[in-house]
């Protein structure tokens, strides 16, 4: 399914966050230009939670209030969303806590991949689908 305009930004937002979701992973192969080390990954998802995610989770939650109201399936699917939002924060701004770093890492990666993915293919679609034309405009302007 194409994307609606109005929701593309944040799928473009997606595949920088998806890049990092890997690299958090084991076994991660080495991206050119970023960091290998644990510490060194663990230091760049921070920099990347707070620059470009946090942001990025206000905006779709900012669009969730907006549209949650015209699907049930949208309703559930957001709340699960905010939900992931929280726990994801909670791992990025842990990273710098844990004794387990590479274990950390790795679980914030399948995280975040795995809410990404659910963001694309369950909830983006469903938007489309149940949202009138004006509703998906007035997001283009958010």
């Amino acid at each position: 399914m194409k994307r609606h305009n109005a929701l593309t930004p944040l799928s473009r937002e997606h595949h920088s966050a998806l890049i990092l979701a890997q690299l958090l992973k084991k076994d991660a192969p080495v991206y050119k230009g970023l960091p290998s080390d644990p510490e060194g990954k663990a230091a760049y998802a921070l920099n990347m939670y707070t620059t470009i995610l946090q942001k990025h989770f206000l905006k779709e939650e900012e669009i969730l209030s907006k549209v949650k109201k015209y699907h049930a399936e949208i309703e559930i699917i957001g709340d699960e969303i905010i939900a992931e939002h929280i726990e994801l924060k909670i791992g990025f701004l842990s990273l710098a806590k844990t004794d387990e770093l590479m274990n950390a890492l790795n679980n914030l990666g399948v995280a975040l991949e795995k809410h990404i993915r659910k963001e694309e293919r369950i909830l983006f679609p469903q938007i489309q689908e149940h949202c009138p034309e004006e509703i998906l405009n007035e997001i283009m302007l958010l």
